[in-house]
């Protein structure tokens, strides 16, 4: 990380959602005598190896608002995951270095002791920029939440990519932390937070511009860094998705309010307040899930559009599909790689109770990540595929943790 630049180290409080996760890591405290964590995330279900790519982006067209110094275009990271070609590379990483220093060396409300869990050294399933497997396929964006890296939802990224989606990961630069290839930027200080929702929905229009570049046979990387072979020819924009957890899907929401291009949406458990965007006034006609957990609010009100405003709002002003799926025992960073990774750290640290069930509750971590995969799975199958399911119809017995709520 020597010839890296670190800027933006202030993290603003309405990003706490990874940070209060990585806090809770820092809670227990490793002796020296103590190795981090070994991380490992569970296997994708589907039928196809996955491949990923990288991409640097840059839009001229805009100015960055909150670039240092000012009048910078905006830049972004993303990251294609798709269905490949078997390939013998080693998995990618999890986490690039910064971004793993970042959460490593970062101070959550309990505080983070350096070194507990190897952010750094956890591995994906995805080879990286394998070729890509014959076929036409839907287009599935993915916006991460606020204070997050778009990596923290690679174990439903990947599943969806070995089901036979091209799925595309979004870093909204200035709202988490993000690795360029010459430094790394970090949240921003004192973020204007319905200037930041506007930005992250031109960041998606931008993408979905990009993407279209690519199928006409361009490389809008910004450095040039060849394309896995076969990529261009997979990308089906005629079928495009999207889904966000917290922040990224209330990006989500308000995308689809400017760009018509999106067929299809999914919000896990992100609010939609009203005064940082239009989304929960206004509504859409396309199909959408909403998916939440636990409890939000002051109230601690159960996290459905029957007891959160925002999501009532939402509901009822969206004339389009629409379902709405709730996990009483889940909560925020439930929908996060974090289910899976933080009863891992707590096995061999015992993480105080009272903060691990504020994270991620008392559901199974398992059968949680098994409901989240099937039903997104379901979801853009059904309305990107035309592939009929009843798992909308009523509770299914196959996921006993989730709640149709009508």
């Amino acid at each position: 990380m020597a010839n890296k630049t670190w800027r933006k180290v202030v993290v603003p409080a309405l990003c706490a959602g990874i940070l209060a996760v990585t806090g809770l890591v820092g809670a227990a405290t490793a002796s020296p005598s103590q190795l981090p964590v070994t991380l490992t995330l569970p296997g994708p279900t589907g039928p196809h190896p996955v491949g990923t790519a990288d991409l640097h982006l840059v839009d001229h067209s805009r100015v960055d608002p909150w670039a240092a110094p000012p009048g910078r275009p905006r830049e972004l990271m993303v990251s294609l995951w798709y269905p490949a070609r078997p390939a013998p590379h080693r998995p990618t990483r999890h986490l690039t270095p910064g971004v793993a220093a970042f959460y490593d060396q970062s101070s959550g409300p309990a505080g983070l002791d350096p070194g507990v869990a190897d952010f750094a050294g956890t591995r994906t399933h995805a080879r990286p920029r394998a070729a890509a497997a014959p076929g036409d396929r839907p287009v599935v964006l993915y916006s991460p939440g606020g204070g997050q890296s778009r990596a923290f939802g690679t174990t439903l990224v990947e599943d969806l990519a070995s089901r036979g989606f091209v799925v595309v990961t979004v870093d909204h630069t200035f709202a988490g932390p993000v690795e360029f290839p010459d430094r790394v930027e970090l949240p921003a200080r004192g973020v204007d937070m319905a200037l930041m929702m506007r930005e992250r929905a031109r960041d998606t229009s931008f993408v979905l511009d990009r993407l279209r570049e690519i199928t006409a046979g361009a490389n809008p990387d910004a450095a040039r860094r060849p394309l896995p072979i076969g990529v261009g020819a997979a990308l089906d924009l005629s079928r495009v998705g999207m889904f966000g957890h917290s922040m990224g899907g209330f990006t989500t929401a308000e995308t689809m309010l400017t760009d018509q291009r999106i067929d299809a949406g999914a919000n896990l458990d992100g609010s939609m307040d009203p005064h940082y965007g239009q989304a929960s006034t206004r509504g859409t006609d396309r199909p959408f899930l909403l998916v939440g957990g636990g409890t939000s609010g002051a109230d601690k009100h159960p996290h459905n559009h029957r007891h959160a405003p925002d999501w009532a709002s939402f509901w009822a002003n969206s004339s389009g599909w629409k379902r709405d799926l709730y996990l009483p025992a889940a909560e925020h960073a439930s929908f996060t790689d974090a289910q899976v990774l933080l009863p891992q750290v707590d096995r061999k640290h015992a993480l105080p109770a009272e903060k691990l069930v504020a994270a991620i509750g008392t559901v199974h971590p398992g059968r949680s990540l098994a409901a989240q995969r099937g039903y997104l799975a379901a979801f853009f199958g059904l309305h990107l595929r035309g592939q009929q399911t009843n798992l909308f119809d009523g509770d299914s017995p196959a996921h006993p943790d989730v709640r149709l709520i009508p």
